[in-house]
């Protein structure tokens, strides 16, 4: 009988937290979709109140603000689950398996670490500003720091995942261990 490759046949533990991120992923790729729906469309109505009504909405701008930031950090995760962030691997995949190992070891600890560093003085940051209101929507300050804490800690969530998934010998990303 042969032996089972532990890839093909993950532990009970792992597929349930693979589940649970690839959950996790999901409402996050809603929440930045419909955020990207909805900064559209208020772009929108600040075109047509500026050029046809002649009364431009104010607080399309301080709202643009708190949807970029949604985007661009709980985005960032997303792609730090799926392996389609931004990343250079050209170097890693020109070199020899075992130092490329190495390397995708040292950047996920890098990537661990900086999730670590945003969600702690992300939230810092988000306690400090939120007693002050942000013109224009009279919505807490501390909203526009909240999703770099939530991004970080997911940051950190995903990348200790991959360091699980790369110990248990079941990382299947393309630019690992060929």
């Amino acid at each position: 009988m042969p032996i089972p490759d532990a890839r093909k046949t993950p532990s009970d533990f792992m597929t349930t937290v693979d589940a649970v991120l690839d959950g996790i992923a999901w409402i996050c790729r809603v929440i930045t979709g419909a955020s990207l729906i909805f900064l559209t469309v208020i772009f929108g109505w600040l075109v047509f109140g500026r050029y046809v009504l002649n009364a431009t909405p104010t607080w399309v701008e301080q709202a643009a603000l708190l949807l970029v930031m949604v985007i661009a950090f709980i985005g960032a995760a997303v792609g730090v689950h799926e392996h389609s962030h931004l990343s250079v691997t050209a170097f890693r995949s020109s070199v020899p398996n075992w130092l490329r190992t190495v390397f995708v070891v040292a950047t996920d600890v890098a990537m661990t670490g900086f999730g670590l560093l945003m969600l702690i003085y992300g939230a810092r940051l988000t306690a400090f500003k939120w007693g002050s209101m942000i013109p224009l929507i009279q919505m807490p300050e501390g909203l526009r720091s909240l999703p770099l804490t939530i991004g970080g800690g997911l940051i950190m969530l995903f990348s200790l995942a991959h360091l699980v998934r790369l110990a248990l010998g079941r990382d299947l990303r393309s630019d690992t261990i060929q």
